[in-house]
């Protein structure tokens, strides 16, 4: 987080330019993406110049749209960076919600747990968690497309989702898993890094027998 923030820093003394994307920069999404491998669901990014690290600080916490950033509960780590141009000091602050990451064992055990925990919530019977490495296969094929329209098994119920948070399930996935035909699942998971989901995102298959 603090590389990209001086990065932007640097860039904006560079260009003599306040901006959040200056000419031929890629979004903060992406900047942060290229900077660190923490897993981000949520960031913002505050830029500023002054005479002092004082006066820069004042103004931001002055102007409502920054102190929202800067006092923003949601968020749980932050970069900073600041570079002097001459007597102006050039501020950028990136802020974001890093998310728990998983090994990939780790990330089935886990999606495997809530749609456990998603059938107990719908007082329907457990289902017999499968090993099946074609979960993993089409969840993967997903990832390389960046697109949950990979091909699957045709004799099962094959469901296809993208999620930040493997201990939940989206509600149209869940509707999905309380079918009380299903028997038995198999998951799949991989987590990647796309053009869509430059902050990286797991995609998950699950296969219902």
């Amino acid at each position: 987080m603090t590389e990209a923030a001086r990065a932007h820093a640097a860039a904006m003394v560079e260009q003599q330019q306040l901006s959040h994307q200056l000419p031929g920069e890629p979004a903060l999404s992406q900047r942060l993406a290229v900077n660190c491998s923490l897993h981000l669901d949520h960031a913002g990014e505050n830029v500023a110049y002054a005479g002092s690290v004082t006066q820069a600080h004042d103004g931001l916490m002055h102007s409502p749209p920054h102190r929202e950033n800067l006092l923003n509960p949601a968020y749980n780590i932050a970069g900073i960076g600041a570079v002097w141009n001459g007597f102006v000091l050039y501020v950028t602050e990136d802020f974001g919600h890093s998310l728990p990451t998983y090994s990939a064992p780790d990330a089935d055990a886990t999606i495997a747990e809530s749609v456990t925990r998603t059938r107990r919530d719908a007082a329907m019977k457990p289902l017999q968690r499968i090993d099946n490495t074609a979960a993993k296969t089409v969840a993967c094929s997903m990832a390389q497309a960046d697109s949950i329209d990979a091909p699957g098994p045709r004799d099962h119920a094959v469901l296809r989702y993208t999620t930040m948070r493997p201990e939940s399930v989206p509600d149209s996935a869940a509707r999905v898993i309380d079918d009380r035909r299903a028997r038995g699942f198999a998951v799949g998971s991989c987590y990647a890094r796309t053009a869509t989901y430059p902050s990286g995102v797991y995609w998950v298959t699950l296969i219902l027998y």
